[in-house]
């Protein structure tokens, strides 16, 4: 089975700049895509990027131009980025890295994002 761990998260002022990472290691041969997600308070969980095993990548219209999907792998682990840039207090959320590992997804325990002068 497919672990998620991500890090990355803080306080950041508004423009500023945070880099989310998510580390998927165990059965990673089976992900066929990655991808984080957000959930302000009182808010439904949205999809924020989604980056396939082939490098197709996805984002909301709210984040496109500002946020950026990538990923590495080795023999152990895949690695989800998430660079984002031009942070907006409405970006304020705690963001989950999400894997579809076959058609079974997997959840990260998520990391907060507070942007806020």
């Amino acid at each position: 089975q497919v672990q998620l761990v991500e890090s990355g998260g803080g306080l950041v002022g508004p423009g500023g700049s945070l880099r989310l990472s998510c580390a998927a290691s165990g059965s990673i041969f089976r992900i066929t895509s990655m991808a984080w997600y957000r959930q302000a308070p009182g808010k439904q969980r949205e999809l924020v990027a989604r980056i396939t095993s082939l490098g197709t990548t996805h984002y909301a219209d709210s984040v496109k131009g500002r946020f950026t999907i990538s990923s590495s792998r080795d023999s152990t682990k895949n690695t989800v980025y998430l660079q984002m840039n031009n942070l907006k207090p409405e970006d304020t959320a705690v963001y989950y890295c999400n894997a579809f590992e076959g058609l079974e997804q997997k959840w990260g325990q998520g990391t907060q994002v507070t942007v806020s002068s």
